[in-house]
């Protein structure tokens, strides 16, 4: 004869539903800010590759006299490891479109295609994506 006081030894399933809810609500509400997180540790790597690109384009031109023609090569002694690259926009890449002319870099310069847009005249220096311009 079984006693009306017993104790249970399983959840029901109302309290498996209810836990269930409340994961993946907690769920719904973490993962958005994890993949924030990420492409902002994507886009300071990215600044500080430009800050590392620009202050090795002046120490070049502070010893040759005159801006690089070529940065992958030309700053190869100016650099710490191998060549940087702008990993933002979903793109990593170290590729370096390089433009001439006195005229400052301009928006329509970019191409989208990710890595470094650089000016061999004026020594400018920015990242080849139209979201990461102004930096």
């Amino acid at each position: 004869m079984r006693h009306p006081t017993s104790q249970r030894s399983a959840f029901t399933l109302v309290e498996l539903v209810v836990v269930i809810i409340i994961v993946a609500i907690l769920t719904a509400v973490a993962v958005p800010k994890f993949y924030d997180r990420a492409d902002d540790a994507r886009e300071a790597a990215s600044l500080q590759s430009l800050a590392t690109l620009r202050s090795a384009i002046e120490l070049y031109r502070a010893d040759i006299g005159s801006y690089p023609a070529t940065l992958a090569t030309d700053l190869t002694s100016y650099l710490k490891g191998p060549f940087p690259e702008a990993k933002v926009g979903g793109v990593e890449s170290a590729a370096v479109k390089t433009v001439t002319g006195n005229a400052a870099l301009a928006p329509a310069d970019v191409d989208d295609a990710g890595g470094w847009l650089f000016n061999s005249t004026t020594g400018e220096l920015r990242i080849n994506m139209s979201s990461h311009f102004s930096f």
